[in-house]
């Protein structure tokens, strides 16, 4: 395996080892995951309703110094041009790619692949071209990259396996930006693990919105890549609806990690105590389809008590002990 590992491009390892772990039954992965298995993970939570500051108070509670000279891709939820949350809101990302560039990261790329709208004209009705010219970002749109720049994956539930853009796969520093809602289309809920089906080609997703085995389909994309930061935006949410348009309530809060499955485990918490429907209320976080996949592919934390919110007011560990609560809850 050592050896292997010196052969082969670092990236190209990781992407062999992710796509052997999607394909091994759960039990045959007991060994393995004594070394991929993550212990415990830390999760900022910033209680505000100011998504500028509540994007640079999150990201100054972890540590980035690794973004330094790193060519970073951000994934924005722009499944639509509607308000926040049915897509990201400008002020957050733009406070994002602002933060990167003070930490000191290489060149900035927002990659997207809207649906079912046009990607480009999603991106025309929310500025994003103004905007990443007054900010400084590359703008791709996955809907016309070329066929050489996929990376095609295996998946148990995807029988003819599934796709991913190489400027993610191979990206020096990946980004996930989401928002904090229900989905009412199959997916039960959109934060970080459902953030990845807008990077897939949209043949594809009509096959995976069709499919009893959607959530599964969903956690299973995520073996495709891994984000090194993600941004769940939690000022406005959805608690019932969902993606585009919903049941809207104030959440305040922001929540930033690298760990997808923390980061929505404590979403679903965020999105219990507002009290959503029954799809969040009467089912436990880690047994939730997506999570409880993602988990089963040591995508993430195995339960809730491994997840360490950190704060840095009263307030903010206010709402964080109140989730902590709920998480114990299930």
């Amino acid at each position: 395996m050592v050896r292997l590992a010196r052969e082969l491009d670092r990236r190209d390892f990781i992407r062999i080892m992710t796509a052997g772990l999607a394909l091994m039954p759960a039990l045959g992965t007991a060994g393995l995951a004594q070394v991929v298995g993550r212990r415990r993970s830390r999760v900022s939570l910033v209680r505000t309703s100011d998504r500028k500051r509540g994007v640079k108070a999150a990201l100054k509670l972890l540590d980035l110094k690794a973004v330094r000279d790193k060519k970073v891709v951000i994934k924005p939820n722009f499944n639509s041009a509607d308000e926040a949350p049915g897509s990201t809101h400008n002020d957050t990302l733009s406070q994002l790619v602002t933060e990167l560039h003070d930490l000191n990261a290489r060149t900035v790329t927002l990659g997207e692949s809207s649906g079912p709208p046009q990607t480009r004209r999603v991106m025309q009705q929310k500025g994003t071209f103004d905007l990443a010219r007054d900010f400084h970002f590359d703008v791709v749109d996955y809907e016309q990259i070329a066929e050489k720049d996929w990376v095609t994956f295996p998946g148990a539930h995807w029988p003819q396996g599934f796709s991913l853009p190489r400027l993610v796969v191979d990206a020096g520093y990946n980004v996930s930006t989401c928002c904090l809602k229900t989905h009412g289309s199959g997916g039960v809920f959109t934060m970080s693990l459902k953030l990845s089906v807008g990077l897939t080609p949209k043949s594809i997703r009509r096959i995976m919105h069709a499919s009893p085995d959607m959530r599964r389909m969903i956690a299973e994309l995520n073996t495709g890549y891994r984000p090194d930061l993600i941004v769940l935006d939690g000022v406005a949410a959805f608690t019932d609806g969902g993606p585009s348009r919903g049941e809207l309530k104030a959440g305040n809060v922001m929540i930033a990690g690298d760990d997808r499955v923390a980061v929505d485990a404590v979403g679903l918490a965020m999105l219990k105590s507002l009290g959503a429907n029954q799809a969040i209320m009467g089912r436990k976080i880690f047994e939730q389809e997506q999570i409880a996949r993602a988990v089963e592919l040591r995508l993430g934390v195995e339960r809730a008590d491994a997840i360490d919110i950190i704060t840095g007011d009263a307030e903010s560990k206010a709402v964080a002990d109140a989730l902590k609560l709920i998480l114990a809850q299930g």
